[in-house]
């Protein structure tokens, strides 16, 4: 059975082309279930008109879809709590500057 590390460090090679970090380090990821051989995962995106708003959860799925073992994955997308900067890693609030 995959763990949620597992998925995590999958997930840290979906980036947001606009700002060249990973889900995970910019704070989107809001939680990890896994029952079995599905994974479901919370997030948020920066904005409500973010315009990414399909691809990010698609990378999001395929990235966790390609763990051995994961059968099925449910993304899905919460605007509450907003997301804010202060959820980033401080690596990537360095980064960002």
């Amino acid at each position: 059975m995959v763990t949620e590390e597992q998925v995590l460090d999958a997930l840290r090679h979906v980036v947001d082309p606009e700002l060249g970090l990973n889900v995970v380090d910019l704070g989107l990821i809001y939680g990890v279930q896994i029952e079995g051989s599905e994974v479901a995962v919370t997030m948020t995106l920066t904005t409500p008109g973010c315009p990414l708003h399909a691809a990010m959860p698609a990378g999001v799925e395929a990235a966790a879809r390609s763990l051995p073992g994961v059968e099925a994955v449910r993304v899905e997308i919460v605007w509450d709590p907003p997301w804010s900067p202060e959820r980033m890693s401080p690596d990537a609030r360095e980064r960002l500057g």
